[in-house]
């Protein structure tokens, strides 16, 4: 079994994001807290122990535009940068980063992330290495259910997220639909699953 202390930690960009990943198979009771300048991450280990994760950023990042996802390999945090530009360390005992613009012959060369790791590595690869994990990590049952309505709601038009939230909220619920044209035209009714009857309890 994993133990906390074996458990390792890397991390890369892109322009908009850094992305932590923690190398922690199957963990439970994740929790994570963000502030401009730092995370918190809490989480129970396959073999009952507590792992605790702090780190004080470099450089500020969003809280509420942060987000974390959990593999049954690992667990991801996107922080979302406050601004645009490279980090030149995770942690805030680093070097600042110098904002000016690149040498037009430095922009043709792949860029090179920063990491802890000392071996020199092509984060591009890596960036499509773990999306074609999480791509084959597909969700099942419910949370595939609320993945595809994610995705819908996510790409959607503005008349195709009005409609799916005038249409779950006035139904209780029962009801999500992407037709504005038709949702628009009135309330939406509550609709009970056949053979049942919708009732509402006076509390």
């Amino acid at each position: 079994m994993t133990d906390a202390k074996q458990i390792r930690n890397d991390w890369y960009q892109t322009e908009t994001h850094v992305i932590v990943t923690i190398l922690a198979k199957r963990v439970d009771n994740v929790k994570v807290m963000y502030s401009e300048k730092n995370i918190n991450l809490s989480a129970k280990l396959i073999n009952g122990e507590n792992y605790y994760f702090n780190l004080n950023l470099s450089h500020y990042i969003v809280p509420e535009q942060c987000t974390y996802k959990i593999f049954p390999s690992k667990i991801e945090i996107k922080l979302k940068k406050q601004e645009g530009f490279r980090w030149n360390s995770l942690e805030d005992n680093s070097i600042k980063v110098n904002v000016q613009a690149l040498p037009a012959e430095v922009k043709k060369q792949p860029p090179k992330y920063p990491s802890s790791c000392k071996k020199s590595k092509d984060w591009d690869k890596v960036e499509k290495e773990l999306e074609k994990q999480e791509a084959e990590e597909k969700p099942e049952g419910e949370d595939a259910l609320n993945a595809l309505f994610q995705q819908i709601y996510g790409k959607g038009s503005d008349d195709v997220r009005r409609a799916m939230n005038k249409s779950f909220q006035e139904s209780g619920g029962t009801v999500l639909s992407t037709n504005w044209s038709e949702v628009g035209k009135g309330k939406v009714d509550r609709k009970s699953p056949d053979g049942l009857e919708w009732k509402s309890w006076d509390c």
